[in-house]
């Protein structure tokens, strides 16, 4: 039976669910409270000719993303041009600097230089990071968790141990490399992640093998010409996109949705889908209809939040290549201030995008579209001042790595982001911007559920619920939710 399905958000995970939905046959519509789709992916234009994505900006695991595209016969080169980036980033330490190749036989080589008999190491180190990706991305990633029963399969129990799901990525990084520098650099990926590498799963050690291997991408025109892309595939399923639309309520009657109040209005819908961020979802329900308490929410770790600054520079910037990552200081002194003390890092480190690098469109003739985020605890105070005393230290660091001064009088557009834009603009639970962190004890059937336990008709997809945070995750996502509601039998 074919349904009026409401997604709430357009984020990746709303994208994938609608274009999902609306190929099986359902009438789908999408209620975006921003004037563009995308949600965190969002991309802005400035007066002075800068183009800004103000979201992901690392393209990892491009073949998740290809499957995608294949599911509905297209491919991502029927959207945009995919630019494989040479070197993929550069590591700033105190003392050093590390460029990561492009070609896995080159970082093997590199390695080596480094630390004697670490290319050995590195090419053991993927042989096992890819099966964890094949396994990771094919068997565990595309189940909906309702309960450890769907991972009993003979598949599974078979590769249990090479999986290495009950190691820390730490421990298990430490036992390939004694190079501090080395280990570092493979640790770095699972910060994605929103934790610790001593609190992640050593079966993470996937997304060295989806980056490093696979490669770091950069779709020409920004990463927003994914999320367009993802759009004109759902409106050719059938979808329609309501923008500036803010659903203000979830009307239940009888343990189902009834309708959505949208900017006032009472739509009638057989299904809902909520790409929204979770907790938010639930403020929009009866307290008696929610999965979870306040309580609950509370107890959850959350992956930072972050301090970005968007900035245009008015001359180009030798030597700074399209992703530079600082890392002069301590990585767990850092860490800590994220999820145990709560607070402004005395040491930070921080990323810094220049896609200008690759992709002239984004600035003007001979300037630099900048990108500066330092990822920060949820929940803090991000009042201007504390904003921009952060820049200030951000704009000297990345002046001693360039070897220029005066960068800070430069700037001729300049926009911060931090803990407060992401409540007012995305209901981000304590202002996070990557979810929730993927821990052990937040795995797989311990993170929120998709389904409703009262609603029979409410399904959740996105980077707070299964498969978990990042790009990938959320397309993934959304087509478990859908298959979800598709092979329902009401």
């Amino acid at each position: 039976m074919k349904k009026k399905i409401a997604v709430i958000g357009s984020g990746f995970s709303g994208l994938s669910a609608a274009a999902y939905l609306a190929k099986a046959g359902n009438e789908v519509h999408v209620f975006e409270k921003h004037d563009q789709p995308g949600g965190r992916a969002r991309q802005f234009k400035t007066e002075e000719g800068y183009v800004f994505d103000m979201g992901p900006s690392w393209y990892w695991m491009p073949d998740i993303i290809d499957n995608f595209f294949t599911d509905f016969g297209s491919k991502t080169t029927d959207f945009f041009e995919l630019i494989s980036l040479n070197p993929q980033f550069e590591m700033i330490f105190a003392d050093d600097k590390i460029a990561v190749p492009e070609n896995l036989d080159e970082l093997k080589i590199l390695f080596e230089k480094i630390e004697v008999g670490a290319g050995l190491q590195l090419e053991k180190f993927m042989k096992s990071a890819k099966f964890k990706y094949e396994v990771g991305m094919q068997d565990f990633v595309n189940k909906p968790c309702h309960s450890w029963a769907e991972f009993i399969s003979p598949k599974i129990a078979k590769s249990a141990l090479k999986l290495d799901l009950l190691s820390n990525f730490r421990n298990y990084v430490a036992k390939y490399f004694k190079n501090e520098k080395l280990r570092t650099l493979m640790e770095f990926p699972v910060i994605f992640l929103g934790a610790s590498p001593k609190n992640i799963p050593a079966l993470y050690s996937l997304m060295n093998y989806g980056g490093y291997a696979l490669g770091t991408h950069y779709p020409v025109g920004g990463f927003y010409q994914l999320v367009l892309g993802m759009k004109q595939v759902a409106e050719k399923q059938g979808a329609t996109f309501h923008f500036s639309n803010i659903v203000e309520s979830i009307n239940t009657e009888n343990g189902s949705i009834i309708s959505l109040t949208v900017n006032g209005n009472i739509l009638d819908f057989d299904t809902v889908v909520a790409s929204s961020d979770y907790h938010h979802t639930e403020t929009l329900l009866n307290k008696m209809d929610r999965n979870y308490s306040e309580e609950y929410w509370k107890n959850r770790i959350f992956a930072p939040s972050s301090l970005i600054y968007y900035l245009g520079i008015n001359q180009t910037l030798p030597n700074l290549k399209h992703h530079t990552l600082f890392f002069e200081n301590d990585l767990d002194e850092h860490i800590d201030c994220i999820y145990e003390d709560k607070k402004w890092p005395e040491k930070p480190l921080f990323y810094v995008c220049c896609p200008s690098k690759t992709d002239q469109g984004v600035a003007p003739e001979g300037k630099e579209n900048v990108f500066l985020l330092m990822p920060l605890a949820t929940g803090i105070n991000d009042e201007e001042a504390v904003r921009e005393k952060y820049l200030a230290e951000m704009m000297t660091r990345l002046e001693n790595h360039l070897g220029i001064r005066n960068l800070m009088s430069m700037i001729e557009y300049k926009r911060s982001y931090c803990v407060q834009d992401f409540i007012s603009d995305y209901n981000a639970y304590g202002g996070n911007a990557y979810g929730l962190a993927n821990t052990l004890g937040q795995t797989a059937v311990l993170k929120p559920k998709i389904r409703n336990k009262k609603i029979k008709n409410l399904f959740y997809t996105g980077q707070l619920t299964v498969p978990g945070p990042g790009v990938p995750p959320s397309i993934i996502s959304g087509k478990i939710v859908s298959n979800e509601i598709i092979n329902a039998k009401n």
